[in-house]
């Protein structure tokens, strides 16, 4: 597990801070969280320890780092609990919201980790970063298989028994070569690469949700990695008819989780809008919910804004 961290040191610390709170007529921890049965737990700042350090000397602990602020966040979250309770308790996954829990968005912080979503795993008392920002599932489902698969090799897990799936990610169909292609593209930071591949899935069949929404995640990334974002904000407010200020302010906000502010920002302009700068602010509004589910409260919301805006 080539850049692993052991956690030993973390875990002792952990155990004599929880002693000199015992001691001091503290009480215990609370208990962690189950928000997704037994194969999901909410996890503080006190309960890692137990929930994730020890837990992973018996099973593999798959730590997701998020806030409620993170728009990706709320994109990963519903695919990793899924993709968890299809494991069925053959890895475990440990959710940390950081803003609630100081310590632990101290610690990944310490670990040179700057953004959210991020997740870790911990396996035998050694942590490895793995996953950072969002993915769609097919994406998340092949790399948890291929890090099972990598332990498995290296000794650190026992192999599949015969018969059985041979990753604890979750029984899963082929995986299609071309989402193989985007997904290793994003793991190399190859934005165009990845975009082409999703493309590509969508030529083939234009109503595969996932490739939709690699896509506009994609899509996103590429559009806000040129943008300063204190001068995107300062602009659109100093030029509130500007319609690509506005877009870049919103594709701004996506990132930062202030979603309503996104959508409500392109409402505004397609109300102000007229001719084309109405039509671009519509387009990109369209394009942003690609970014989430469809059946996701705010963007029936932003829908039903729309359309008032329209008509």
């Amino acid at each position: 597990m080539h850049g692993a961290i052991d956690l030993g040191a973390r875990q002792a610390a952990a155990r004599k801070q929880q002693e000199r709170r015992t001691q001091g007529g503290g009480g215990a921890a609370p208990a962690a969280g189950a928000p997704g049965g037994p194969y999901v737990v909410d996890v503080t700042d006190e309960t890692f320890n137990t929930e994730v350090v020890e837990r992973s000397q018996s099973v593999p602990v798959l730590v997701d780092f998020w806030a409620e602020w993170c728009g990706p966040c709320k994109q990963l979250g519903p695919i990793l609990e899924k993709l968890a309770t299809e494991a069925a308790g053959k890895w475990i996954l440990a959710k940390v919201d950081v803003d609630a829990n100081p310590q632990l968005g101290a610690y990944m912080q310490q670990m040179g980790v700057r953004g959210i979503p991020f997740v870790a795993a911990v396996v035998a008392g050694q942590l490895l970063p793995f996953l950072n920002g969002a993915a769609p599932e097919p994406q998340v489902r092949q790399a948890i298989d291929q890090l099972f698969d990598a332990l498995r090799k290296e000794g650190i897990l026992p192999d599949a028994p015969e018969g059985e799936q041979p990753a604890p990610g979750a029984a899963a169909p082929a995986a299609d070569p071309v989402y193989s292609q985007a997904e290793e593209a994003l793991q190399r930071g190859d934005l165009d690469g990845a975009k082409a591949a999703f493309e590509r899935i969508l030529a083939a069949d234009p109503r595969d949700d996932q490739a939709k929404q690699g896509l506009a995640l994609v899509g996103l990334s590429l559009r806000v990695r040129s943008l300063d974002a204190e001068r995107a904000l300062r602009e659109a407010a100093e030029k509130p008819g500007d319609v690509q200020a506005q877009i870049s302010a919103a594709d701004v906000e996506m990132v930062s989780g202030r979603i309503d502010d996104a959508f409500d920002r392109l409402v505004g302009a397609v109300r102000r809008g007229a001719g084309d700068d109405r039509d671009a602010a519509r387009k990109h509004l369209l394009s942003l919910f690609e970014l989430l589910p469809p059946d996701d409260p705010r963007v029936g919301k932003a829908r039903r804004g729309l359309q008032s805006a329209l008509f």
